[in-house]
């Protein structure tokens, strides 16, 4: 649905802003308009369709728009033009960021967010929510770490704590895929990844090794994970004493103790696996390479002050 279709919808309720009455006005004028030029409709009709009377539209039809309200319209249009393009998983912070950035390139002034959020509401626009719980099983530890991260999920530097995780993908006839990742505390990056058929062992020890080989020789970040029973196998414990790296581990019950990396699968499947369906596995791992590429590279984050995790990252080198 468009800016100008959604016009067309009678708003229930006390309008909040008068402002905002304004712009619904005059969207509602600009469609009665397009309408019947191109489709040669009944003014009148038009006019008892979207509520207004016929003598305000031919007033505003020979006026002369307000700088405000042309800049409105390029800015609806503008949202209407980037909320397509990232298949409406940008909310109203995330879009202000993007068109500040496009605003700043261009030499023009940040626009608020605020009125950025009154303008998606005016084209009926939010970011694609969906929540899906997961699931626990209990497993018998070979070893077990302490929670040694103990919820403090901020990092002075590149490559100093890691949190790590692996969750569920389903695809084609019920068939299940799994993915490993290690998100960086620093800048919030995805440092290394690899997608399954198994939720096993040496998906896991690939994830862990990858991310391992492009460490620098001083750098022996601590990593957390859960009490998975991949995460407390002996050859894990092996692997991470080998790197000369520190494990910790959540407790019981605590998925929050990981909450950085349950946070980044919440959004992954959010903004990407449920807006589509996949009928094989290869479409499957493209579609998370595709946006992991965009997630590290081009997902601006308020957080990191307005840049995306490599920008952010690349400051600290």
């Amino acid at each position: 649905m468009t800016c100008r279709e959604f016009t067309f919808k009678k708003v229930r309720g006390n309008r909040k802003e008068a402002s905002l009455s304004r712009i619904r006005i005059q969207s509602r004028y600009i469609a009665i308009q397009e309408l019947a030029e191109k489709e040669n409709f009944s003014i009148v009709l038009l006019c008892e369709i979207a509520d207004v009377s016929r003598a305000a539209y031919y007033k505003w039809l020979n006026r002369q728009p307000t700088a405000r309200e042309m800049e409105n319209q390029q800015l609806a249009d503008s949202i209407q033009h980037l909320y397509t393009q990232v298949n409406g998983i940008y909310g109203y912070r995330r879009i202000t960021m993007t068109i500040n950035r496009q605003r700043e390139k261009e030499g023009l002034t940040k626009v608020n967010k605020k009125r950025i959020y009154r303008l998606m509401q005016i084209c009926g626009l939010e970011a694609v929510i969906r929540r899906r719980p997961r699931r626990y099983r209990k497993v018998k530890p070979d070893y077990l770490a302490e929670n040694i991260l103990a919820r403090e999920f901020t990092a002075e530097k590149p490559n100093q704590k890691w949190c790590t995780d692996v969750t569920e993908f389903k695809y084609g006839n019920g068939k299940k895929a799994y993915l490993s990742a290690i998100i960086d505390l620093y800048d919030k990056s995805i440092v290394s990844y690899v997608l399954g058929h198994s939720n096993n062992n040496d998906l896991v020890f690939k994830t862990i090794k990858s991310a391992i080989r492009a460490l620098k020789e001083d750098e022996c970040p601590l990593l957390h994970s859960d009490r998975g029973y991949q995460y407390t196998s002996k050859k894990f414990k092996r692997i991470l004493e080998k790197a000369d790296m520190t494990h910790s581990m959540s407790r019981v019950g605590r998925c929050i103790d990981n909450g950085p990396i349950e946070a980044f699968w919440g959004t992954l499947k959010v903004e990407k696996y449920y807006l589509h369906k996949y009928e094989s596995f290869e479409v499957l791992k493209h579609a998370i390479d595709q946006y992991i590429r965009f997630y590290n590279h081009e997902r601006y984050q308020e957080t990191l002050n307005g840049l995306s995790p490599l920008e952010y990252r690349a400051q600290a080198a």
